[in-house]
């Protein structure tokens, strides 16, 4: 009969809960209960305490472990009561299981990176985006939470360019990964591949949509030396600056605003480089067609220089058409630079010579216009360029030249003769000022050999002299040169033939003549 050994439970080592000691005495297997980490290791936990430097983690280890403030989060200066809370359960990575002081310490934001990390590479060999929110703005673009401090140029934030970063602070945001180095914890991310992506099948759609000779609304997005790019529901068209206006536009800002809405035209798509090309003068009025409708060769119209060169000048009849007057046509006699007649913004009346409308060119001719012609009322309605200001002033006055005008003489019954101005229109060269602002007289029949103190006038001998100064007036003589008889003197009569016979009584002698003849 064989021999059976009675044996107790508890005197059985089992694995997990009894383990036998050197000695051979059986004890608890404590450690069994705990789980087995590792340095480098990420565990999951819970948050159990959150004091201002640090936080407690109960990660079913015999211990709780520490997590440092700086072992958080990738953030610079957090507080950790915004970063997690109580009962919260949040994975860790072992950075040391026994410090000096025998404490586990943990870290939150590396075992946030290890596993940012995997997800980051899938995405960039995928090609699928990664969210993150932003948390800080720096020089040249955004810093990107994605569990790794991810780089967000500024060129590549969206479409077009961003003139202030601040507005994306805090937001989360879709990026691809363009650039990823683990040595350098590198990441380079792109919202605008994104955005790209999204607008990809929006612009197919818009190039279906639209054809060649198409009005449609859009908002200018930029300007450039070169035109403008109207944003069309999703996609950039561009407008040619010599498609911008039908007259001469030295850049596209004279003519439009960012953000303005305009209504275009579609002139041609080509859709494999999905590109639009649109114009904006051909949704207005073709100044070309009022000339046609207007005028005809023949017809004289009024004009403004806008530019003189050395073979003519260029006129402008109306907004946006212009006429060349060619250097023979600019003046009866010959012209060897067009500035001799005409400067840029002077306002002529021309004579249309020719009409060519398939090449919308016109030849003018300021020579062949008739002295009083009168143009043609402007074809587009608006005001004369002759206009004259509002002086107040009576229509006789515009009938006089320019130059000052004639003296008119009257002539009283002795010969005395008086000039009275016509009008008070100022010699373009005026006149030395006499002392006493006297009235210049005609010459006597008489002429005196010298003037007398009391006499106001002058009195030219057939040979004039030079003008002797006098105490009371200095007169002046009526003309430039003193000439016997004078236009403006019509009825006046000249001195005697022989100056030397006293003059008689009552005859007109000057006024203040001496009693003794010379």
């Amino acid at each position: 009969m064989a021999e059976t050994v009675d044996t107790h439970p508890e005197q059985i080592a089992e694995p997990g809960v009894w383990t036998t000691t050197p000695e051979g005495e059986l004890v608890p297997d404590y450690d069994s209960t705990f789980p087995e980490i590792n340095e480098g290791q990420v565990v999951h936990g819970t948050v159990v305490r959150v004091d201002k430097d640090e936080v407690l983690v109960d990660i079913g280890y015999k211990s709780e472990g520490v997590i440092p403030v700086a072992e958080l989060s990738i953030r610079r200066s957090v507080d950790p009561n915004e970063e997690v809370r109580l009962g919260d359960e949040i994975d860790a990575l072992v950075m040391t299981k026994e410090d000096a002081e025998g404490r586990l310490i943990l870290s939150k934001k590396r075992a946030r990176f290890e596993l940012a990390w995997k997800a980051i590479e899938a995405a960039a060999e995928s090609g699928e985006p990664v969210t993150g929110r932003v948390i800080e703005v720096v020089k040249g673009g955004l810093i990107v939470d994605l569990g790794v401090r991810g780089f967000l140029p500024a060129s590549l934030v969206d479409i077009r360019r961003v003139q202030d970063l601040d507005d994306f602070k805090d937001k989360e945001l879709r990026c691809k990964v363009i650039e990823l180095n683990r040595s350098r914890n590198n990441v380079v991310l792109s919202r605008r591949a994104v955005l790209e992506d999204e607008r990809k099948e929006m612009r197919q759609a818009i190039l279906d949509r639209l054809a060649p000779g198409d009005v449609v609304e859009g908002q200018i997005s930029n300007i450039v030396d070169f035109g403008a790019f109207v944003d069309l529901d999703g996609m950039d068209g561009l407008i040619h600056i010599s498609e911008l206006s039908w007259s001469h536009v030295n850049h596209p800002s004279e003519v439009l605003d960012i953000g303005q809405t305009v209504k275009v035209k579609v002139l041609d798509i080509d859709r494999d480089r999905q590109r639009i090309s649109l114009g904006l003068k051909q949704t207005q009025s073709d100044p070309w067609q009022q000339v046609l409708e207007s005028y005809a060769e023949g017809d004289v119209v009024e004009g403004r220089v806008t530019k003189v060169v050395t073979f003519g000048a260029f006129i402008e009849i109306l907004p946006g058409v212009e006429g060349l007057v060619h250097i023979s046509e600019l003046a009866q006699h010959h012209v060897e630079n067009p500035r001799e007649v005409v400067s840029q913004g002077d306002v002529v009346n021309v004579k249309i010579i020719e009409v060519d409308a398939e090449r919308r060119r016109l030849s003018l001719s300021l020579k062949r216009v008739e002295d009083g012609a009168v143009p043609k009322p402007r074809a587009d309605g608006s005001e004369s360029l002759h206009t004259r200001p509002q002086l107040d002033l009576s229509e006789d006055v515009f009938a006089e030249t320019p130059a000052a005008a004639e003296d008119e003489i009257d002539v009283t019954a002795a010969g005395e003769a008086e000039i009275v101005e016509a009008d008070a229109v100022p010699d373009e060269e005026p006149e030395p000022a006499s002392d006493r602002s006297a009235e210049a007289e005609l010459p006597s029949e008489e002429p005196a050999p010298q003037a007398d103190a009391d006499a106001e006038a002058e009195l030219p001998s057939e040979e004039p002299e030079p003008p002797q100064a006098d105490a009371d007036a200095e007169a002046e003589l009526p003309s430039e040169e003193p000439a016997p008889e004078s236009d403006a003197a019509a009825e006046a009569e000249l001195a005697s033939e022989e100056p030397a016979e006293a003059p008689e009584p009552g005859d007109g002698a000057a006024e203040g003549a001496g009693d003794q003849p010379a």
